[in-house]
């Protein structure tokens, strides 16, 4: 009876770990497909990140109902409970990187056939690249339970930072250079943000990763923030 009980927990822990790395699959293409639908002006792309988003929002319902019922039946100590607590956390991470792609993609729906200037969306686009290979690695850390690949990725969270800050500052030098630029560049600012808000919900992703792992908590502050160039937040809806 005690094997039957231990080896339905696993499987109830396995499904939460599949659970997590659909929704990690599906943030990353939504905000490929937003930054992708910038660069083309494409409302139609810009619709399908909304379409995914409603399934990372499922996803992370199902994952939310699971943990808890989990937790509940199974009561679960030490490592075991750190590993729900961990779906849970990364969980509501990767749903605010989906919501932040979807803001991106609403971004790209109101410039409609605006110009903007091609450097500052190349720039964009590079942004997004790093944001991109930063949430594979988090998620081949969960995948793989690495402490160390977490924390590795914890600890560069300046390399968004710096990017974001150049590409702001750029974008602010095209809006006081000409004032038509004015409209395109405000909304090229909050993709700017919202790209590295997602930085931020990766980086909290590796915390977790590595909190679940070891049981240690990360109590010095993350390296760097963005927030030193002075814009406002930015509220994904």
């Amino acid at each position: 009876m005690k094997d039957h009980i231990v080896t339905a927990f696993d499987t109830e822990l396995k499904s939460l770990a599949h659970s997590i790395e659909e929704m990690g699959t599906l943030a990353r293409q939504s905000v490929m497909i937003a930054v992708g639908a910038l660069d083309l002006r494409s409302p139609d792309l810009a619709g399908q990140v909304t379409a995914i988003d409603e399934q990372i929002d499922a996803l992370q319902r199902e994952i939310e109902e699971s943990g808890i019922l989990v937790i509940a039946r199974r009561q679960p100590v030490a490592f075991d409970l750190r590993e729900v607590v961990c779906a849970l956390r990364i969980s509501n991470d990767i749903e605010r990187i989906g919501d932040l792609a979807n803001n991106i993609a609403k971004r790209v729906v109101a410039l409609g056939k605006t110009p903007a200037p091609h450097p500052l969306v190349s720039g964009l686009e590079g942004l997004s690249a790093l944001v991109v290979e930063r949430l594979d690695l988090v998620l081949e850390a969960f995948v793989a339970r690495d402490p160390d690949k977490a924390l590795g990725i914890w600890s560069s969270d300046t390399s968004v930072d710096d990017l974001y800050t150049s590409v702001f500052r750029g974008i602010l030098t095209y809006m006081m250079e000409d004032p038509r630029n004015i409209t395109p560049c405000t909304q090229l600012v909050f993709v700017a943000k919202n790209l590295e808000r997602i930085g931020d919900h990766v980086s909290n992703i590796a915390e977790a990763v590595h909190y679940a792992a070891t049981g240690a908590l990360l109590d010095e502050p993350r390296p760097g923030h963005a927030d030193a160039v002075g814009e406002p937040e930015v509220v994904a809806g």
